[in-house]
Parts: structure tokens; sequence; C-alpha cells
């Protein structure tokens, strides 16, 4: 099953300066390698050959280390943005190179060891707009995001537990193109709460290793836990 899969890579990365002055936050390095090379290896791993990376600030450092995607074995194209354009924005400026089935997509600034072989051959039913992965919430942000239900739905109910967002997921291009309030700027948490309240999101917990990489202290803590598991 061929799949196309978007790296999320345009955020200016303002948590994590002074580190981001001059890298794009995906560039930062943990275990020895940027962030992105992760994403790029694991997709590659996983038989994705079609990669999109949208690119804004200092974009052109992720375009010069990536290039075409042939040193990973991958086929890579570039969603330019003028300015980030927010997670849905940034969506529905790519829908074109995205094409019309549903796609992996990955925030460039979360590492994880989820097997994504797993969501390439997740076939999406015909009431589901996206299936995402969840895990247990991390100490800093204790209130999660979204509640699954028995059959792995989620769902507004407030009293089933909340789990965190992964950052990781397989959209369909239905979600963002049939979405009703569209505009140049816009966070797909918006758009999945409006999936959800239709019934149409899934999702899947992992309870593997993953961080968000969202400020220069986790950055350190996953290289020295990187480190250690490669020693």
């Amino acid at each position: 099953m061929n799949r196309t899969a978007m790296i999320l890579a345009a955020g200016l990365g303002q948590r994590m300066r002074p580190l981001t002055d001059n890298l794009p936050k995906p560039m930062l390095a943990v275990g020895g390698k940027p962030l992105l090379q992760y994403h790029l290896e694991a997709l590659a791993n996983a038989g994705v050959r079609h990669v999109i990376i949208n690119l804004a600030y200092l974009g052109d450092k992720i375009r010069n280390f990536v290039g075409n995607g042939s040193d990973f074995g991958l086929c890579v194209s570039y969603s330019e943005e003028p300015e980030p354009l927010e997670t849905a924005g940034a969506l529905l400026k790519a829908l074109p190179l995205l094409g019309d089935e549903p796609f992996l997509l990955i925030n460039g600034d979360v590492w994880t060891d989820f097997p994504l072989t797993q969501l390439r051959t997740h076939n999406l039913q015909s009431d589901e707009d996206a299936h995402l992965v969840l895990v247990p919430n991390p100490d800093f942000h204790p209130a999660g995001d979204f509640s699954p239900d028995s059959n792995g739905k989620l769902t507004d109910d407030s009293n089933l537990e909340k789990y965190t967002f992964a950052g990781i997921s397989l959209i369909h291009p239905r979600l963002i193109s049939s979405y009703p309030n569209q505009r140049m700027k816009f966070p797909l948490g918006e758009v999945l709460r409006f999936g959800i309240s239709h019934q149409r999101i899934s999702a899947e917990i992992y309870d593997g290793h993953w961080s968000d990489v969202g400020t220069p202290e986790r950055l350190a803590q996953l290289d020295q836990q990187i480190g250690k598991n490669n020693n």
C-alpha cells in the first residue's frame, strides 16, 4: 500500500531559543543526528516513498540537509509557506501535493519509536476522516487532549480518560478539504474537534517511547536517553 507522508517542519521554535536562532527545530540534534532524520529513516523503513515537508522558518537549512530525499531512499517535495500557517493551514496549502488518499502526518519536533508501518497499513473506515496515535499524558501535559471510547472512536464524553495526541496520525484529505471554517492560518486541533463532534476520528494508544521536544530541557533529556540506549 503506497502512502504519502507529510512532516510538519515550518514552526518558529520560539520556546527552544537560543537553540533555534540559527536552526529550525526539526534540525536540532539528539543522539548525534537531527530529529528530522529519525522521521525520514522511519518512514523509509516503513515503506513510505513520497514525503512532503512544509518549510517556512529557516527552511533552506532543511532543504539543504534533505535535498530530494534520495539519500534516505525517499522522494521529498516541499510546500513553501511565506510564514508559518499553523498545522491545518499547512495541510490546506499542501493539499495539491498530498493527493486524494489518506496520508501519514508527523510533527517534526517529536521523537518516537512508534512503528510507522502500523499506520501506513491502517485502513480508515468509510465513516472515518483520521486515525490518531495517542500517548499517556506526560508530566508537562497532564490534562491530555482527547478521549477514546471502548471502540477506539474519539468522543466529547468528559467522563472518559484523556490522552495526549502524539503528533502522529493518518489523515484523509477530506478532513481538511471539507472543513467549513478554513482560513489561511488555523490549527489542526480545531479541525479534529470538529471531526470528533461528528464521530469521524479514531485513535490508538501507544505506550512506547515518545517525546515532544518542546523545551531545551526536554531536548537534553532525550539526548541523554538516546545516548544511554545506544551504549
